[in-house]
């Protein structure tokens, strides 16, 4: 409310102070804009890196000048009614969003702010990110309220909550001048029935900003108020009006460069039928074995995964020697893995991790506590997979079979907040080549499409993503298909992903081989990262050689010893039988099927494609001493 300056009743400023009011006199406007945000961080909520923090950074300036020079319904140069900012996680969305809110607001285009996040967590974030700029948002409105409180400048809501009855939210920005920001605007077409209500709630909002930090959906559901236009296939496109990448935030020192330690090893598992297979994990297997192998090396009764955390404990260390409250964060399948991951990593540190489960009423609690605190580790599921800041989180261990580009940039995502200059991330990788794709191409940059072209070209089965984003449960035929026992899992050092580069060769968990990667220094320039990898590849080296040669004047291993280089691939195996059964079988006139079916029974084992190198090898032999008969 605005009053005069003099004759104010001492009664009325109690009362408007006991609301939580506050009394606005005609020559003290209420200040947004410049004032609002120039003494905060240009990420929310942590304190801006090397003095940042009286300024916006540059892209913020950037999209805030590009939004005001675009024409829109109030006129030209007033700012558009959409818009859609693209950064990467860790820029500062939150920062841009709230300085433009703040801007609308001081030019009396708006006088309601509404957010719309992905989960109850980040409503909260919010809501404490729009306070420090004198932005007061409700995050505990409920559909039952139908009217905020006059005492807030708008409300935090979740997308499910307006999905469940979006007349509500409709009457919200109705009554008022209202700014929608749709944080993470994917959600939107998580569900038909989201984007309905969507449309139909915020299809009458004065203006709508759409936030997006990762790559949009791989499916073909329409994000709501998103344009899109043709390509030049004819393929529709979404629109972005301002794109901040991963590349340009690394180059400008906003986030950090991430180092992806890979690990491989042997799996071994055993079917429902009985067979029991054997894959190394990151060979080429087909998919199917890809998979079982790499649900055997997240088996907390295995040996990978206890040795990959072990590494990874040993990195969090190094880096806590320059930076001494970096955490650790592992993202686990499920909350049975997860609480096993737990266990694991308390019998290693000694410290009992923070645990995190989506069902948990304290999770957000938990979250908070361990982002101010001190404390090595952090076990979840999908909690903190997507907009949750624990900027001190500097290693993570990739533990979940989840393979989506959205899912991975997200989680990837938690890593990536720099405060300082020099900090850098490194993330625990299984050599599965889904995630080593992605990993190669974290820089990126997706348009969504609404068609499929006959061929896409990131390598993925999209099918797959599709299921995967929507979380669908396999069919009982499946699950019988799919249904193993995991036997046992080795670990081995593989190698490092760096800027689509590789470094580093097999080494076993805890030897000088190993240590050469997992002991980088905790700070590092991202100019001076790839000439350390180098320095670090020719070091470990030198370490092998070493060993080589001790252990052949020894005559004995000093270490377990690294598993034989194959001799042909998987692929080439399978090929070579293939030409053979083919040989065989215009020689004896037999059918290719009844072929195959006489070296399994002979030779034991499955079928061609779940069988192992060993089995394979097996039915090689035979043949060619068939053939040659």
């Amino acid at each position: 409310m605005t009053l005069p300056r003099l004759g104010v009743p001492s009664t009325l400023a109690r009362r408007t102070s006991r609301l939580g009011l506050s009394l606005v006199y005609e020559d003290q406007q209420e200040h947004f804009g410049s004032f609002a945000a120039e003494h905060l961080s240009p990420s929310f909520p942590q304190r801006a890196p090397w003095g940042t923090a009286q300024r916006l950074r540059a892209w913020q300036a950037e999209a805030l000048d590009q939004y005001f020079g675009m024409d829109g319904p109030e006129g030209i140069g007033k700012g558009p009614r959409d818009f859609l900012a693209a950064a990467t996680p860790g820029a500062g969305k939150t920062t841009f969003a709230l300085r433009l809110a703040s801007e609308l607001l001081r030019r009396g285009v708006i006088d309601r702010i509404v957010v719309v996040a992905p989960t109850e967590h980040l409503k909260t974030q919010w809501a404490d990110a729009a306070a420090r700029v004198s932005i007061r948002l409700d995050p505990r409105f409920s559909n039952a309220q139908r009217t905020p409180s006059r005492q807030y400048h708008g409300v935090a809501v979740t997308y499910a909550q307006v999905a469940v009855k979006s007349s509500v939210h409709k009457r919200i920005v109705e009554e008022s001048r209202t700014l929608v920001i749709l944080d993470e605007v994917h959600h939107g077409g998580d569900a038909l029935s989201w984007g309905d209500a969507l449309r139909d709630a915020y299809g009458r909002a004065t203006r709508r900003l759409l936030l997006s930090g990762t790559p949009f959906r791989s499916d073909t559901a329409p994000i709501p108020f998103v344009e899109y236009h043709p390509n030049d296939k004819g393929i529709r496109l979404s629109r972005t009006d301002y794109n901040y990448g991963y590349g340009r935030a690394l180059a400008d020192g906003v986030v950090r460069p991430v180092l992806f330690l890979v690990y491989a090893g042997k799996m071994r598992w055993r079917t429902r039928a009985g067979d029991e297979l054997e894959a190394h994990l990151g060979q080429d297997n087909t998919k199917d074995v890809t998979s079982q192998a790499w649900r055997t090396a997240l088996d907390p009764e295995g040996d990978w995964i206890p040795a990959v955390l072990r590494s990874a404990d040993r990195r969090l260390s190094e880096v806590r020697q320059d930076v001494p409250d970096a955490g650790g964060l592992v993202i686990a399948t499920d909350q049975t893995a997860a609480r096993a991951y737990a266990a694991i990593l308390r019998d290693i540190t000694g410290e009992a991790p923070t645990v995190v489960l989506s069902d948990d009423k304290a999770a957000s609690g938990r979250i908070e506590t361990f982002g101010q605190g001190t404390n090595r580790w952090m076990v979840a599921v999908r909690m903190v997979s997507e907009g949750v800041d624990v900027p001190r989180l500097a290693v993570g261990v990739y533990a979940t079979s989840a393979s989506t580009p959205l899912f991975f940039a997200q989680a990837i995502g938690r890593f990536v907040r720099a405060r300082r200059r020099g900090e850098s991330a490194s993330v625990f990788l299984p050599n599965v080549p889904q995630l080593l794709s992605l990993a190669n191409e974290l820089e990126r940059e997706r348009d969504h499409a609404l068609d499929r072209g006959e061929k896409d070209d990131d390598g993925l089965d999209d099918s797959l993503l599709d299921a995967a984003e929507r979380e669908e449960k396999a069919s009982d035929e499946l699950e019988q298909e799919f249904s193993y026992q995991a036997l046992g899992s080795v670990a081995h050092f593989d190698r490092v992903l760096y800027d689509g580069r590789e470094f580093g060769q097999l080494a076993v968990p805890g030897t000088p081989e190993e240590e050469e990667f997992l002991g980088l220094p905790g700070l590092l320039e991202p100019e001076h990262v790839h000439e350390l990898l180098m320095q670090r590849q020719s070091r470990q080296s030198r370490h092998r050689r070493v060993r080589e040669a001790r252990e052949q004047t020894a005559g004995a291993t000093e270490a377990p010893a690294l598993p034989a280089p194959l001799h042909r691939t998987l692929r080439e195996q399978r090929q070579l039988l293939n030409s053979l059964v083919g040989v065989y079988a215009r020689q004896s006139g037999e059918p290719h099927g009844a072929v195959h079916a006489e070296l399994r029974r002979i030779c034991g084992g499955p079928a061609v494609p779940q069988a192992t190198v060993a089995q394979l090898q097996a039915r090689i032999d035979l043949l060619r001493a068939r053939v040659r008969s």
